[in-house]
C-alpha cells in the first residue's frame, strides 16, 4: 500500500533523518520526499512510503506526532507511484488528441492531486466526471481564481477555467487540506491543457 504522509518539521540540520528514521523503525520504504514550504523556521514535507501490511496510519500518525516539535498533517492513501510523471503522460495524451482534452485531465486529476475524484462543472451540470465522483454535485461558489475549501466532509480545490465556462472540482476526502503548492502545480497543468484544448476548438 502507497501512504502519503504530511509532516511539518522543525527546519534544522536532522529533522528529516529523524522522521526517516521513524518511519524505518515502522518497516515503512521511504520512496519520495517532497519540500512543499519552508518558513519561518518550519517545513512542511509530504513523504511517499510503501508501507508493510503489518502497520497502520494511525501508527505512523502516534509515532510521528511523538517526536518533538513535529506534527502530522495528514496520512492518506496514494495512487500516484514517485517517478512515474503523470503529468507528462497527461500532457501528452491532451497534446494527441485534443478534442478530449477536459475528459482526459478530469480523468487525471485524483492521480496527479491524492485526491479521491474530480468532475468539470458548467452552468450546475457535470459536463466529465472521474470514477468515483458523485452523479450530481452542488458547486459551492465560483470563485475567479483557484482556491481551496471544505465541504460536507471533503476537501475541494476549485479551479475555474474562464476560456471554456468550466470550474474543475478536485475532492480529497481523507488527507490535509490542499497545500498551496499542490494548488500552484494543479494551476499550472490545467493552463496547459486549456491552451491545447482550445487550439483544437479553433482549428
Amino acid at each position: 500500500m502507497l501512504l502519503r504522509l504530511r509532516v511539518s518539521l522543525p527546519d534544522r540540520p536532522g529533522g528529516l533523518g529523524q522522521v526517516a528514521k521513524a518511519l524505518g523503525a515502522l518497516g515503512a520504504d521511504i520512496l519520495q520526499v517532497t519540500v512543499l514550504e519552508r518558513e519561518a523556521g518550519r517545513a512542511v514535507d509530504d513523504f511517499t512510503v510503501s508501507w508493510p501490511g503489518a502497520g497502520s496510519a494511525a501508527e505512523a500518525r502516534e509515532r510521528l506526532s511523538a517526536m518533538p516539535g513535529v506534527r502530522v498533517e495528514g496520512v492518506w492513501v496514494t495512487r500516484e507511484v514517485p517517478g512515474s510523471a503523470l503529468d507528462y503522460d497527461l500532457l501528452m495524451h491532451v497534446a494527441a488528441e485534443p478534442g478530449r482534452g477536459f475528459a482526459t485531465l478530469v480523468d487525471a486529476l485524483p492521480g496527479l492531486c491524492g485526491a479521491e475524484w474530480s468532475m468539470a462543472v458548467a452552468d450546475g451540470a457535470v459536463r466529465h466526471a472521474s470514477l468515483a465522483a458523485p452523479a450530481e454535485f452542488d458547486l459551492p461558489e465560483s470563485p475567479p481564481r483557484a482556491v481551496t475549501m471544505e465541504a460536507e466532509e471533503l476537501r475541494l480545490m476549485l479551479l475555474p477555467v474562464v476560456a471554456a465556462g468550466l470550474h474543475l472540482v478536485i475532492a480529497r476526502a481523507e488527507g490535509p487540506e490542499f497545500h498551496r503548492a499542490e494548488v500552484e502545480r494543479a494551476a499550472r497543468i490545467v493552463d496547459v491543457v486549456s491552451k491545447l484544448a482550445s487550439r483544437a476548438v479553433v482549428g
